[in-house]
């Protein structure tokens, strides 16, 4: 394994000279042009060059020059957008009894007597291929014989999750609670009344004027598009912060049925939550740890597939549970093509952005039978936070960017340590980045993520210092990043 990571990746030189030639390009004419300006300027009688200039102005002029800079200046700082920045965040690490592994759980699904033996050897196929690790966390009300699905102990489950990361993100940014003007909390399937936002609201007595949110239905992305929605918000209200919640429980998730295309949630879903805080105050960007830089959301809930491939329905049993299709992968692909299309002119250099539009020439106009250009994402960010969805969506992802193993890291070892968390994994992946010593001053950052409906939505930020993983005791990575990178098999035998 060392051997591996010692390994150095593949490098097109040819490609990186290009692009750093039209990236300077502008640097590489203008010097010379200004080297000539000043050589055949006649400079050799003293005070020509400055007769010049007092020949051609005048006081009139020379001050209504003034008056117009200093209005368009103060015109583009009153209409250009606050700045974002993300001061810190938290993810939820549930305690050790609550660790579930692959032998226990299918135990534990066979013990409730509710699924045919072609069921069971279902559920064992996709955990023996999941690319899941032994400590990934379930919920402790199912974990029990018999197991208890209620209102009440989906509330307590959702309060251990939410608390214990808000918890976390005070401690660390200790940060007045009643300085927070915006909450947003996605859960997907929980929403209880009084909803989740107000549960926030009630525990840490926030304001009476607080801004505050509940979305729901919105799947493994609604992380991103709660952090969108805040960015939007934190635009228009000054001075203030944002707290974000993403989480998903278990309880009432779990689906007792033999449909296989509902028993894979069964099998994939694990317990985690996020804290996230934001801000748009300039005086905290000297103790912020990252700029958002841009959020971007591609919905594909107009074509029927799309819409279609996650979806929660009853089974024919009346059994309640969350279907996934086999259009998923190919929903997956089509919102990412649509995505990086629009993405792709926002982050990348000029020089792919070349080579992709002489490629198109080249193939529509010319018809030229060239294969199509995929744009380096490579050149764009240092690190990649891919929502860890699964095995299939992470090789999907891999395969069509072009990452290399070292790129994909963190996202699989997510996968592996903490299984799909739902909305809040990729900042489980941040996460295990910062842990790892990954991120330093100045890196791009690219958070991406899929959910139903379907959506694909991502996040770009800049890190605006290097993180120094000794000085964060609350990162769920801290304690056993040593550990990692680990080989994933893929299959790993279960026996039970």
């Amino acid at each position: 394994m060392e051997d591996e990571k010692k390994k150095p990746n593949p490098v097109n030189y040819g490609k990186l000279a290009f692009h750093y030639l039209i990236s300077n390009a502008m640097y590489l004419v203008l010097v010379p042009l200004i080297a000539i300006l000043f050589s055949t300027t006649h400079l050799s009688e003293e005070g020509n060059f400055v007769h010049y200039y007092n020949h051609e102005l005048n006081l009139v002029s020379a001050t209504a020059c003034i008056a117009v800079t200093v209005f368009l200046v103060a015109l583009y700082f009153m209409c250009r957008p606050r700045q974002v920045y993300l001061l810190d965040f938290a993810c939820y690490k549930p305690d050790k009894t609550q660790m579930c592994t692959k032998e226990f759980f299918l135990k534990r699904s066979e013990l409730t007597g509710s699924f045919s033996e072609e069921s069971m050897a279902f559920q064992r196929k996709i955990m023996e291929r999941s690319g899941y690790g032994q400590k990934t966390y379930g919920s402790k009300s199912l974990m029990e014989i018999p197991g208890i699905m209620s209102v009440e102990e989906a509330r307590k489950e959702a309060e251990m999750l939410i608390f214990g990361a808000v918890d976390e993100l005070l401690a660390k940014t200790r940060v007045n609670v009643k300085d927070i003007g915006i909450l947003i909390v996605n859960s997907s399937l929980f929403n209880p009344t009084p909803s989740l936002s107000a549960m926030v609201v009630h525990r840490y007595k926030l304001r009476g004027n607080v801004l505050s949110y509940s979305l729901g239905g919105m799947g493994c992305s609604a992380g991103l598009i709660s952090l969108d929605l805040a960015k939007r918000l934190l635009q228009v209200e000054p001075n203030t912060y944002a707290l974000i919640v993403s989480m998903e429980g278990m309880n009432l998730n779990w689906y007792g049925g033999n449909n296989r295309s509902m028993l894979i949630t069964n099998c994939l879903f694990r317990l985690g939550a996020a804290a996230i805080l934001l801000t748009n105050r300039v005086s905290d960007r000297g103790r912020s740890k990252y700029q958002l830089v841009h959020s971007l959301r591609t919905h594909m809930g107009a074509d029927d597939k799309c819409y279609n491939c996650v979806l929660q329905k009853e089974d024919p049993e009346k059994r309640l549970g969350v279907q996934i299709s086999k259009d998923l992968l190919s929903a997956a692909g089509e919102a990412l093509k649509t995505h990086i299309t629009t993405l792709g002119p926002l982050v990348l250099p000029i020089s792919e952005q070349l080579l992709f539009l002489l490629n198109l020439v080249g193939r529509k106009v010319f018809n030229m039978r060239i294969q199509k250009y995929v744009p380096d994402f490579k050149m764009a960010f240092e690190h990649f936070c891919i929502h860890a969805g699964g095995r299939a969506v992470l090789d999907e992802l891999e395969k069509n960017l072009g990452l290399t193993e070292s790129h994909m890291e963190p996202s699989r070892m997510t996968l592996y340590r903490f299984g799909n968390t739902s909305s809040s994994s990729s900042w489980y992946v941040l996460a295990y980045c910062e842990a790892a010593g990954r991120i330093k001053r100045g890196d791009r950052v690219w958070q991406i993520a899929f959910g139903s409906g379907f959506k694909c939505n991502s996040a770009v930020w800049r890190a605006l210092r290097t993180v120094d993983p000794a000085k964060d005791e609350h990162n769920p990575w801290t304690d056993e990043i040593d550990e990692f990178p680990v080989p994933v098999p893929d299959v790993a035998s279960i026996v039970y």
